[in-house]
């Protein structure tokens, strides 16, 4: 196969409509936009919420709950993902990063949490540990430094 073996299937290359060209083509004189109002009128562009002049059902709703402006996300780590290190060895967000096991930090940083096996020795330096965490890590003899 090659570039001169290539066609278009038959029917889907079409010749634009051609309107406003005279009443016997059938889509002369308002060229199908009817007569009068907005939607008839040239540089009209209809908007996605747009209803009509009514109050928008995005702004007719009730809002619910709160969201908190000072709330401080962490990024998850569970135990079973940093069993790829060594024994002794440190781990911190550069760590993570330059493993692949982390691509973006959330605005807190990361939180080690306790899913999965775990059985390394590793010095763990995160801005948040869960409580079976920070317990697991520390049974092995690792040690939990909470970075700011």
């Amino acid at each position: 196969m090659d570039l001169s073996s290539l066609y278009t299937t038959p029917g889907s290359n079409r010749k634009p409509r051609r309107v406003g060209r005279g009443e016997s083509s059938g889509s002369g004189k308002t060229a199908g936009k009817g007569t009068k109002g907005q939607m008839s009128r040239k540089g009209h562009k209809r908007k996605v919420n747009f209803e009509g002049g009514q109050m928008p059902l995005l702004r007719r709703l009730p809002k619910r709950g709160f969201k908190n402006p000072a709330r401080v996300a962490y990024t998850a780590v569970n135990l079973e993902s940093l069993n790829g290190f060594e024994d002794g060895s440190v781990v911190d967000a550069a760590a993570l990063m330059s493993k692949g096991i982390v691509k973006k930090f959330a605005n807190g940083g990361f939180k080690v949490l306790s899913g999965g096996e775990y059985g390394r020795k590793l010095t763990v330096k995160a801005n948040a540990f869960s409580a079976a965490a920070k317990s697991k890590i520390e049974e092995l003899g690792g040690t939990c430094e909470i970075v700011k």
